[in-house]
């Protein structure tokens, strides 16, 4: 098999890959915490590499001008962000309690 026509630039390919473990790894950091407790959490640190991963992705999409790529790796960002900003509002409220 060519892999020459699958592949960039090998600098681009590590970049765009780091970006896919990082949003993969969202999962099992996720698992460890939640192990680690004894109960399902979703922690702060999930949604930080959900928007890592998500940015770096787009960019390598962007680099490699595929808008097919660019726009679903783009859907979940908002959600992302609308995340932490509930969570930074508990932990305000919390606070002034």
């Amino acid at each position: 098999m060519d892999w020459s026509k699958f592949t960039a630039d090998p600098g681009w390919e590590i970049f765009g890959m780091c970006g896919q473990l990082m949003f993969g790894s969202r999962f099992l950091y996720q698992w460890f915490v939640s192990e680690r407790a004894k109960r399902s959490i979703v922690p702060v640190g999930f949604w930080y590499l959900s928007i890592a991963g998500t940015s770096i992705v787009f960019i390598y999409a962007l680099h490699m001008g595929s808008i097919a790529f660019m726009i679903p790796t783009l859907t979940g960002l908002p959600v992302y962000i609308r995340n932490l900003v509930l969570i930074r509002r508990r932990r305000k409220a919390g606070e002034e309690a």
